[in-house]
Order: structure tokens, then C-alpha cells, then sequence
């Protein structure tokens, strides 16, 4: 189960898409060096990937920013916090049901580090509000697993229009099928569309 670690496994998947794909060989070198973007996994970093769900990277930091100040990134703190308390944070209806929910899944989050990716998705997935893109954000930045993509991410599926030049903005089957070559580095390539993004863009497509 290959992981990502720090700067030289990221230059390994580099290495590996600029040898298979003309296209990486050549906007490559623009994007460099790509961010790690790794975070300390656990309760903390699933919290974030809810927030992030359909805001802006913006709108999300700012959400997430307050949280902190409040102390809500714990499951305790969640479980105690009222609605108004978490509403005045940012939160809305639907996702202050969704963190209620995973503050009392007990969830075994050490377990999850030694679970294959298609294990550690189904089992997140199991929770309210917890879907396929936020399963692979957790896979791709928490536990840092090299082959994690999250094809439903729009600000991928906007890159890789971009940098291949599509008629269209491709869906998540269409993406994923895109990126198929890219394996066993999916989740280097998909930094790496996100690299692009924010050059064409001149705006983060993810936190």
C-alpha cells in the first residue's frame, strides 16, 4: 500500500506520469514543486473534508478557521456544542447532522491506516454525509495513499478539460477513465491538476 510521505515520493509519481504522458511531460515543469498538502489524520481532518463539501476553498477555510477558535474538532466538543453554537460557526443544518453523526460513530481511526482504499471508503461511507469525494480527500491527504483521486471533484474534472483540451467538462465515469494510466500515482496527478487549476485559474481548487 503505497503512501505518500513527504517531497521524494511525490517526485517518484512526477517522474512517472511525465514518463508515460506527453501531456504531464510538458505543463510539468510550471507546476513544480507540488504541495504535499498531507494533514495529521483522524477526527480533525474528516471534519474538514465535510466543510469543504460544495464551498468554496475560502468559505470553508473561514468556517473551519472558526471552529478551531471555538474548540470544535473533537468528537466530545461536537457532542457537547448546541445548534446555535455550531451554527454561529457556519455550519448548516445538514452538516451540523452530519459532524453530530460522526462524532458518535467511534470510529477506529488508527485501524483505518491499515485498511485498503476501497475498505477505508466503504467504511466512511457507511456514515451520513460522508460520500465518495470526501472518503478520497480523507485517503488522499490524511493517510496520504498514492492511487486516491476523488473523480466527482470539479476543479479536476476543470483541469483535466483544460489541460487536454475536452469539449467538455468530463463527469466523474469519464474522469476516471482518464485517469487510469495514471496509476499507482493518481493521487500525484490529481495534486497535479489542482496545480494547474489554480495557474489557469488564479484561484486554489482545494483546501
Amino acid at each position: 500500500m503505497r503512501q505518500i510521505l513527504g517531497p521524494e515520493d511525490l517526485e517518484e509519481g512526477v517522474a512517472y506520469l511525465v514518463a508515460i504522458c506527453p501531456v504531464w511531460a510538458r505543463v510539468m515543469p510550471d507546476l513544480l514543486p507540488l504541495p504535499l498538502r498531507r494533514r495529521e489524520d483522524g477526527f480533525p481532518a474528516l471534519v474538514d473534508a465535510v466543510v469543504s463539501q460544495m464551498l468554496s476553498t475560502q468559505s470553508a477555510g473561514a468556517i473551519s478557521g472558526r471552529m478551531v477558535e471555538a474548540g470544535l474538532m473533537t468528537e466530545a466538543a461536537i457532542r457537547a456544542a448546541d445548534d446555535e453554537m455550531l451554527r454561529a460557526v457556519g455550519l448548516s443544518r445538514a452538516k451540523i447532522r452530519y459532524l453530530r453523526a460522526l462524532a458518535e460513530a467511534g470510529m477506529d481511526w488508527p485501524a483505518l491506516r491499515t485498511l485498503p482504499d476501497d475498505e477505508v471508503i466503504a467504511r466512511l461511507t457507511a456514515l451520513p454525509g460522508i460520500g465518495r469525494w470526501t472518503a478520497e480527500i480523507y485517503l488522499k491527504f490524511a493517510l496520504g495513499r498514492a492511487d486516491a483521486f476523488a473523480a466527482g471533484d470539479l476543479a479536476l474534472a476543470e483541469a483535466a478539460r483544460m489541460l487536454y483540451d475536452l469539449p467538455e467538462r468530463p463527469g466523474p465515469a469519464a474522469l476516471t477513465q482518464l485517469a487510469e494510466p495514471w496509476r499507482p500515482w493518481r493521487s500525484v496527478a490529481a495534486r497535479g491538476l489542482w496545480a494547474y487549476y489554480r495557474l489557469a485559474k488564479g484561484r486554489e481548487g482545494i483546501r
